[in-house]
């Protein structure tokens, strides 16, 4: 991790913003007390989820891989009394169908501002900043990640963009669709156990 205050550039409707941020670096107890709150863990889905690959039939038809090891992490946090909740920028049908699969309670679809979508989650769930974990890896998740490090957990597949290894409590050994969310689970798990 980066020891000093970092810079990401992002264009957005051709203005320049500059975010700074500093690592997320804890120690082991405070990370411990902090996973014993954890009620629910939002998940960003193509990239942690999903490889960051998308499958188009002649149809037109979006196809995505999901990995199995990451619904067992979904079963394990549930079977712990910690649910998770996907939230993702597009509305997409396979996504749906997943959270279905998993028996998400909440799902979060069309969110083009995660971290401002951050109210709804608060206010649907009845929780707080600090019941909040989050994995994401890219700039869009960056803003809602800031956030939740305050007073949760927050992490990253492997092969997460530069940017988003440098603000999170954890950086999973495995990429997004091959175990990233698995890998999350059971570190949250391992804390909870060593309490």
């Amino acid at each position: 991790m980066l020891s000093e205050a970092i810079e990401i550039y992002h264009t957005d409707a051709n203005r320049r913003m500059i975010m700074h941020a500093l690592p997320m670096q804890l120690d082991e107890q405070e990370l411990r007390k902090r996973a014993q709150r954890i009620s629910l863990v939002l998940t960003d889905c193509d990239g942690v989820l999903t490889d960051n690959g998308v499958y188009y039939s002649a149809n037109g038809e979006e196809l995505k891989r999901f990995s199995v090891r990451d619904g067992m992490g979904v079963e394990r946090l549930r079977r712990n009394d910690v649910e998770t909740a996907i939230m993702k920028r597009e509305n997409s049908a396979s996504v749906r169908k997943r959270a279905e699969k998993l028996k998400l309670r909440f799902l979060y679809c069309s969110v083009r501002d995660k971290q401002a979508h951050l109210a709804v989650v608060l206010n649907q769930t009845g929780l707080k900043l600090s019941h909040l974990a989050y994995i994401g890896d890219d700039v869009n998740d960056f803003e809602i990640i800031q956030t939740i490090a305050e007073a949760g957990l927050t992490a990253c597949p492997q092969d997460a963009m530069p940017a988003v290894q440098c603000i999170v409590h954890y950086q999973c050994s495995a990429p997004g669709g091959y175990g990233a969310f698995r890998d999350f689970a059971e570190w949250l798990l391992r804390l909870r156990e060593e309490a």
